[in-house]
């Protein structure tokens, strides 16, 4: 028996923190597809989910997904986070609502809303 839909999105968050690519992406769908704001895009699958995460994390020395509200309806799946990332000596801070739909285990659909500026503001500066 597969694990429920909010089971599935709490252990890819889990396996993501220590950017554990090789399992959290299991949970992904090859036909995933896997959304965000302009600039970032749409990619399909966990190639194209891997493809936009690893050079965003790979500056980040330790990660946390902060789970402040979640709801299911079926297999769709709200997360309402607060995501952390250190960078050298400063955590940036950018909440996030996550929109999933999970089918057989696997993550199919994924769609993270956030202000793309919030982000920006915070980053380091070279």
């Amino acid at each position: 028996m597969s694990a429920s839909p909010i089971d599935v999105c709490r252990k890819f968050m889990k396996l993501m923190e220590p950017l554990n690519y090789d399992e959290a992406l299991k949970l992904v769908s090859d036909k995933c597809e896997y959304i965000n704001p302009a600039p970032f895009g749409t990619v399909i699958g966990p190639a194209g989910v891997r493809a936009v995460l690893e050079p965003f994390f790979a500056p980040t020395t330790e990660n946390e997904f902060k789970v402040l509200r979640e709801s299911t309806v079926g297999n769709i799946v709200f997360l309402e986070r607060l995501d952390r990332h250190l960078f050298g000596d400063k955590w940036v801070e950018l909440p996030v609502t996550g929109v999933y739909e999970v089918n057989d285990g696997q993550i199919t659909y994924w769609r993270d809303y956030f202000d793309v500026a919030t982000i920006m503001s915070q980053m380091p500066q070279p």
